[in-house]
């Protein structure tokens, strides 16, 4: 069983940055394509961004390309979402996911997710 916990979310300025955290335990780390979704009040869940086993191939969503930065360390079981110049409609709970079977571009559809985190808070303010 792996455990998934969030951080770094919180209250930002539009235009504003914030980089979220995504601490994996239970598992090898390594072995999990990972990934980030969003949950907008009122609206069904989004994939932001996935990032592969090895770090070197990302996939993002199209609001937040060229915008938001996916990353992962290995080392320290750790997959980071480095988000800058924040909008309003970026306001969501962020969750991390994990993926053991398949790519960062089928992650997208969120199908293959095997766990999910508790989420973090985002909000950015006009």
């Amino acid at each position: 069983q792996v455990q998934l916990v969030e951080s770094g979310g919180g209250l930002v300025q539009a235009g504003g940055s914030l980089r979220l955290s995504c601490a994996a335990s239970g598992g090898t780390f390594s072995i999990y394509v990972m990934g980030w979704f969003r949950r907008a009040p009122g609206k069904g869940r989004e994939f932001v961004a996935a990032i592969n086993r090895s770090g070197l191939s990302t996939y993002y969503g199209e609001s937040v390309k060229g915008r938001f930065t996916i990353s992962r360390d290995n080392a320290k079981d750790t997959v980071y979402l480095q988000m800058n110049s924040l909008k309003p409609e970026d306001t969501a709970v962020y969750y991390c996911a994990s993926d053991r079977g398949g790519t960062a571009y089928a992650m997208a559809s969120g199908a293959s997710v095997d766990y999910w985190g508790q989420g973090t808070q985002v909000t950015v303010s006009s």
